[in-house]
Formats: structure tokens, C-alpha cells, sequence
């Protein structure tokens, strides 16, 4: 019983190590969504709550904005549920995976997929068996505290020092989803999804064109699609 408990330990801090490079890179992020809500003039214990049950960097971002500028509570919801749409689609793909699992583990590591987790998830072996469970809540568990603790960093920060969001922190969110990306891409088809994607959502950003972003995805996804059928139809 020990040796088991001391292996189930050992999963949880092997998550725990693989995931800090990530927990790390999003550090700047956490630090300008904490600082931001502060400045926006949001309490300290509203913006922690934010970290502590949406937990999306994205999504957490554009509410505070949104909530500032005093959006109506439909465009707000709608807002968050356009950002956070890619997790239906992580919840999918891990769907096989996990849907035998007991309730508990499901809800748990629902709630801590984030894109993170999700990119150490593709291995056909992830949430295997009880050992795999454990990783994986290392790996989710450590990055949950690690935001929050980067949040509330930057909710001292944003309390104390002049306004942070012309530092250029914000670049931590493009600099993550491209190292998330880039170690994914071995294949055409998912090469022209990622060019697609990219080029379209500079063109519909330069045009301020309203939902751009996830078209820009959808189109690109679509052209990798189409490029794997044709390739299979060779």
C-alpha cells in the first residue's frame, strides 16, 4: 500500500515538473490579468476569484474589460462562450478517454483542461489507468496554483505600481500558444490548418472584422481538412 501511494505521489510530481515550463510562461500573463482587474476597479478579492473558478486567461481578460466598459450581461456571456468554444472541443477529443472514469475524475480534470493540460494529453496511453489520472493532476493541479499565484502577484503589482498594460505582457499569451503549437505540427495537413489560421487572423484583425478570430480558426481547420482528404484520396 505504501509503494502504491509513494508511485501515486510520484505521478503527481512528475505532472507537476513537466507542466512548470508552462506554469512558468504564462507568469507575465497572470500577472497582467491581475493587475488589470485591479486597475479596472475590481477588489483584490473579485479579481483572485476570477483565477480561482474561471480560471481561462483569455476569456478572464476580455470579462474584466467588458465588465468595465459596463457590456450588457448577454454580450458578456456570449464573449466568454466564443473564447472558451475550443474546450467543447478538447472535451471531445478526450472524450474516449475518459468517459469510463468515475464522475469525480471527469468534473476534476474538466475543470482544470486547460490548453495546457490538453497539449500534454496526446499521448494514446493519457488517463489510462489510475497511475496516468495522477499525472495528469499534477499537471493540471500545479498550473491551477501556479495562476493564481501569478494573479495575485500581479494584483499587488497593479495595487502599487503604475499601470502594467503598456509593458507588453500581453505577449505572453501569443508566445505560449506558439510553443503549444510548433512541437504539433509534423504533418501538411495540420501545417496549412496552422498557416491558414495565422494569416487569416491577421487579415480580419487589420479589418476589425467581428469574430475573426474563430473564423479564422474554422477556415483553417476546414483547409487541413481538405488537404488530409485529398491526400487520402491519392
Amino acid at each position: 500500500m505504501i509503494s502504491r501511494q509513494k508511485a501515486l505521489l510520484s505521478a503527481v510530481i512528475k505532472g507537476s515538473l513537466d507542466m512548470l515550463p508552462l506554469s512558468l510562461a504564462v507568469l507575465p500573463w497572470g500577472i497582467l490579468f491581475g493587475s488589470l482587474a485591479i486597475q479596472r476597479g475590481f477588489t483584490w478579492f473579485e479579481a483572485q476569484l476570477f483565477s480561482a473558478f474561471i480560471f481561462g486567461g483569455a476569456v478572464q481578460i476580455v470579462t474584466v474589460e467588458l465588465m468595465a466598459e459596463g457590456a450588457s450581461l448577454l454580450t458578456i456571456l456570449f464573449s466568454a462562450l466564443v473564447i472558451s468554444s475550443r474546450h467543447f472541443l478538447y472535451g471531445l477529443t478526450l472524450r474516449d478517454k475518459l468517459q469510463h472514469k468515475p464522475a469525480h475524475w471527469r468534473i476534476g480534470l474538466g475543470f482544470l483542461l486547460t490548453d495546457e493540460l490538453f497539449s500534454l494529453s496526446g499521448d494514446r496511453r493519457a488517463y489510462s489507468n489510475k497511475f496516468r489520472l495522477y499525472y495528469a493532476l499534477g499537471a493540471g493541479g500545479s498550473f491551477y496554483l501556479a495562476w493564481n499565484a501569478w494573479t495575485a502577484i500581479g494584483i499587488i503589482a497593479g495595487a502599487w505600481l503604475p499601470d502594467l498594460t503598456h509593458l507588453g505582457l500581453d505577449f505572453a499569451i501569443a508566445a505560449t500558444f506558439i510553443a503549444l503549437v510548433i512541437p504539433d505540427i509534423k504533418t501538411l495537413p495540420i501545417l496549412v490548418c496552422v498557416l491558414v489560421s495565422g494569416f487569416l487572423s491577421v487579415i480580419f484583425s487589420i479589418y476589425s472584422i467581428k469574430l475573426g478570430l474563430v473564423s479564422a480558426a474554422l477556415i483553417g481547420m476546414l483547409s487541413g481538412f481538405a488537404i488530409q482528404k485529398l491526400r487520402a484520396a491519392q
